[in-house]
């Protein structure tokens, strides 16, 4: 059995994607999953399953949530291995966060094409850094998350890859649930 989390994508933001945490455990229970927990309700799924294949499971998850709920979500689901990675490779770890700004770390469903993360690097987004390493993107944003043109939805357009992300705070938070269960 590994251990799993599921990040959605957009889930419970500014009263859109509206999804109960508990009416999606009571959901996954239909899955070949086990040991499901959820943290805070912007759509963090723990979960236990046989399953080698993660692409298998991020269909699943997304069919049952489309199924049941009516909403077409991005699933990406990575293992505690990957966050931890993620966090010892982040190139910003040097910097001091501060309440309204700390790094965050979108995850990619596929490595971006060549042209594609150069249509990215050509935006200017003022004074917000991102670096891209493989499947993640670390982001700092000089300002805050809340004012920036640097966000999920341009990252999407640009590489032509599905994308959530998450603060350093939450993937630690994630890390340390998967190793309680």
């Amino acid at each position: 059995m590994t251990r799993y989390i599921a990040l959605l994508r957009g889930i419970n933001v500014s009263g859109k994607n509206i999804i109960k945490m508990e009416l999606l455990r009571k959901a996954l229970a239909s899955l070949p999953i086990s040991a499901v927990s959820t943290y805070i309700q912007s759509g963090n799924i723990l979960f236990t399953s046989d399953e080698k294949n993660p692409v298998v499971l991020e269909k699943a998850i997304g069919d049952l949530i489309a199924e049941v709920f009516g909403l077409e979500i991005t699933v990406i689901v990575v293992t505690p291995e990957i966050l931890g990675l993620a966090i010892e490779k982040n190139p910003f770890a040097a910097k001091t966060p501060t309440d309204s700004v700390q790094p965050y770390i979108v995850f990619l469903s596929d490595e971006p094409l060549a042209e594609n993360h150069e249509a990215l690097q050509a935006v200017d987004f003022q004074n917000d850094e991102f670096v891209i390493i493989g499947k993640v993107i670390y982001v700092w944003y000089a300002d805050s998350a809340a004012n920036t043109k640097l966000n999920n939805a341009i990252i999407e357009r640009k590489l032509k890859i599905r994308t959530t992300a998450r603060n350093l705070k939450t993937i630690k938070k994630l890390i340390e649930l998967s190793a309680k269960d």
